[in-house]
């Protein structure tokens, strides 16, 4: 395995071809979402464990709107439900991690756009705290990014993956750089983070889901890869790559998942039949892996698949090739 300095740019055709040449396992299933109307539950985090007991958030929401909440769903007899007394957060798309000890979360916020009337704006927001009941929000991203992810590092050091768009990131490019602490999480710092060179042609765009330190170090980055095809239809896959938290060199995306893997199912438009965000991994000892996704912006379902981080572990940072 190869980590480069600047990527072999891979289009959304070329990965599609890669992938349909790989043995794959899914077992679809839906993940069943109870007691918040007849709302949408979906772009779902991975389950994660608040006071001794596995939570999922997910962004719920009409059909016919974009303004949504997040809630905390708990398990009961198979279902999930809202977990009672635990606060509804006004965003979209949440994710999770744990820094210092502390529960971080993050979402999307939107606010009506400061000068395209009309038109919507959005940013990443931040909040952490010992649980779920105590979070508190502590940082926001700049205007018009989403994809804004932290992961803690080895030496304690936090890895801040960014997604520009507009004049530094075209439609999306995925940018990173290390602060040491919470409080260095500023508007400048993300702004400046170096773009990981030669991931997407300028017609596609891409974003880390959900990052994960690896057992050597690396960080191995859940995304996803997108395009437009032309009739305007968008087509989002999961991939993932990873990367050396000191050099900054990483290795080509691969994808992970396509839509025909999970089961059929309802779409918010019908432009976005073929998405699957890349909600959350979890690894398992087995060597397999679960993927937790959001599925054509109207629900959410799971697959099993082969660990797609396994093969990263296995490189040593101190032997690491580079070109």
């Amino acid at each position: 395995m190869t980590l480069l300095r600047k990527g072999n740019t891979q289009t959304c055709e070329q990965l599609l071809a890669e992938f349909t040449l790989k043995n794959k396992t899914s077992n679809p299933e839906k993940i069943v979402f109870s007691g918040s109307g007849e709302k949408d539950v979906y772009n779902i985090s991975a389950p994660f464990e608040d006071n001794g007991e596995l939570v999922i958030a997910g962004r719920v929401e009409s059909r016919d709107s974009e303004h949504s909440n997040v809630f905390f769903f708990v398990e009961r007899n198979g279902e999930w439900l809202p977990r009672e007394g635990a606060p509804v957060l006004e965003l979209q798309d949440p994710f999770f991690t744990r820094i210092a000890g502390e529960l971080v979360l993050g979402g999307v916020q939107i606010f009506p756009h400061p000068t395209n009337e009309g038109q919507l704006g959005w940013r990443t927001v931040f909040y952490k705290g010992e649980s779920i009941s105590d979070l508190q929000e502590f940082a926001k991203g700049p205007d018009g990014m989403k994809d804004l992810r932290l992961i803690e590092l080895k030496d304690g050091s936090i890895g801040v993956l960014t997604r520009p768009q507009g004049e530094k990131g075209g439609r999306g490019k995925i940018g990173w750089t290390r602060i040491s602490s919470l409080s260095e999480l500023t508007v400048d710092v993300v702004n400046e983070a170096p773009i990981l060179e030669g991931q997407f042609i300028e017609e596609e765009w891409g974003g880390a889901n959900e990052p994960h330190l690896l057992a050597n170090g690396l960080v191995g980055v859940l995304g996803h890869v997108a395009s437009f095809d032309t009739e305007g239809n968008r087509h989002y896959y999961p991939m993932v790559f990873a990367l050396n938290p000191e050099t900054g060199n990483f290795t080509d995306m691969e994808l992970i998942a396509t839509r025909n893997q999970f089961l059929p199912g309802p779409s918010k438009r019908p432009d976005l039949v073929d998405v699957v965000f890349s909600g959350g991994l979890l690894r398992k000892m087995d060597g397999k892996a679960v993927l937790y996704a959001g599925i054509s912006d109207a629900e959410a379902q799971k697959i099993t698949i082969e660990d797609p981080f396994i093969k990263y572990e296995r490189t040593n940072l101190e032997e690491e090739i580079t070109e």
